[in-house]
C-alpha cells in the first residue's frame, strides 16, 4: 500500500470580478502564509455574479502569478476540456510548469456552464459527449506526456506524430488533477488523475444536481481503482468550502478539515475570505496549519 500523503492546504482564490493587480496580491499573500496551493477558475464570466463583471483568462493569467510567486503550487480548479484543444492546453501547460520551475497542478473537467458557453457561441455537448470527449481528452494529454511523439486516433482528437517539447520539468509528467462527481468521471478518475477533486453538491456549481454523498463518491472512486489493479491511496484527494462558511472562527475550519480528512481527503482550500476574516486566516496559517500537517512538510 502507498504511504498517506502528507495533507496540504489551499486557497481558491478565483479571478472572478478582480483587477490584475488584486489577483496578484492575493496569491502572494497565499504564499506568504505558507499555503500549499492556490487556484484560479476557468471560465469565461463571472458565474457568481453578473455576467458583465471583469473576468480575465485563466491559462495566460496562471503564467503571470507562476512568474511572480517561488513557492507556492498553482492551478486552475479545473480547465474546461470544452474552450481548448488538449494538446494545445498541454502546450500551455508545460509553459507554466517552467515558468513556474516545476510548481504547476494540471486541472481537468468536463466542462459545465450554459450561459458562458451560450454568450461565447462554445457548443456545449450534451453530457454523455461532453464526458466522451474528456476521456479521448486527458487519454491525449497522459500519452503526449509520456512518449516523445504521440500518434491518436480518436473520435474527437487526432494527432500525427505529435512531439512535446520541451518536456514538462515535473518527472513523469505535471500531475494530473480530476474534477469527478459522477460515475464515468469517477472511473476517468482512477484511470488517470494523480489528484481527484470533489466537494458537497451546490447549485449553480458543477455538482449541481449530484444525488451521491460525499462518501459515497469515495467508494465508488476507490472500487473503480482496485477494478483496474491501482491503489485507491495513489490519488490525492481534494475538496473546497466556502470561506464564508469554513472560516467562521478556527474551531470550524478545524472541522471542516477534520471531517474530511476522516474520509481521506488530503487537500482542503476555502475560498478568498473576507476583508474582516483574514487577521482569522493568518491566524490559522501560523498556528493551526503547522499542527494540521503533523510536523510533517506537505509533498510539494
Amino acid at each position: 500500500m502507498t504511504a498517506t500523503p502528507a495533507p496540504r492546504f489551499g486557497l481558491f482564490l478565483s479571478q472572478a470580478n478582480k483587477s490584475l493587480g488584486q489577483v496578484f496580491d492575493e496569491f502572494q499573500m497565499a504564499e506568504d502564509l505558507g499555503f500549499d496551493h492556490a487556484w484560479l477558475v476557468d471560465h469565461l464570466v463571472d458565474t457568481d455574479g453578473p455576467p458583465g463583471n471583469p473576468m480575465l483568462e485563466a491559462w495566460t493569467l496562471l503564467a503571470a502569478i507562476a512568474a511572480r510567486t517561488r513557492t507556492i503550487r498553482l492551478g486552475v480548479l479545473v480547465t474546461s476540456n470544452t474552450f481548448r484543444h488538449p494538446a494545445v492546453l498541454l502546450k500551455a501547460a508545460v509553459n507554466v510548469d517552467h515558468i513556474s520551475a516545476g510548481r504547476l497542478i494540471l486541472g481537468l473537467g468536463a466542462g459545465w456552464h450554459v450561459d458562458e458557453h451560450r454568450r461565447y457561441g462554445i457548443r456545449l455537448p450534451e453530457p454523455a459527449e461532453r464526458v466522451d470527449r474528456f476521456a479521448e481528452a486527458v487519454e491525449l494529454i497522459s500519452l503526449l506526456m509520456a512518449h516523445e511523439r504521440t500518434t491518436y486516433a480518436g473520435r474527437f482528437y487526432q494527432l500525427d506524430d505529435a512531439p512535446l517539447e520541451p518536456r514538462p520539468i515535473q518527472q513523469p509528467r505535471i500531475p494530473i488533477l480530476i474534477a469527478a462527481h459522477r460515475p464515468r468521471m469517477l472511473r476517468l478518475a482512477a484511470a488517470y488523475a494523480d489528484q481527484w477533486d470533489t466537494f458537497a453538491a451546490l447549485p449553480d456549481t458543477a455538482t449541481d444536481g449530484v444525488e451521491t454523498e460525499v462518501a459515497e463518491r469515495i467508494r465508488y472512486l476507490d472500487d473503480a481503482c482496485r477494478a483496474i489493479g491501482r491503489d485507491p491511496a495513489e490519488i490525492r484527494r481534494s475538496t473546497w468550502t466556502h470561506a464564508a462558511w469554513a472560516l467562521k472562527d478556527e474551531g470550524t475550519y478545524l472541522d471542516f478539515v477534520n471531517r474530511h480528512r476522516a474520509l481521506g481527503f488530503t487537500d482542503f482550500s476555502t475560498t478568498m475570505p473576507s476583508v474582516t476574516q483574514l487577521p482569522l486566516l493568518r491566524q490559522l496559517a501560523e498556528r493551526a496549519l503547522p499542527g494540521l500537517r503533523g510536523g510533517l512538510h506537505a509533498d510539494r
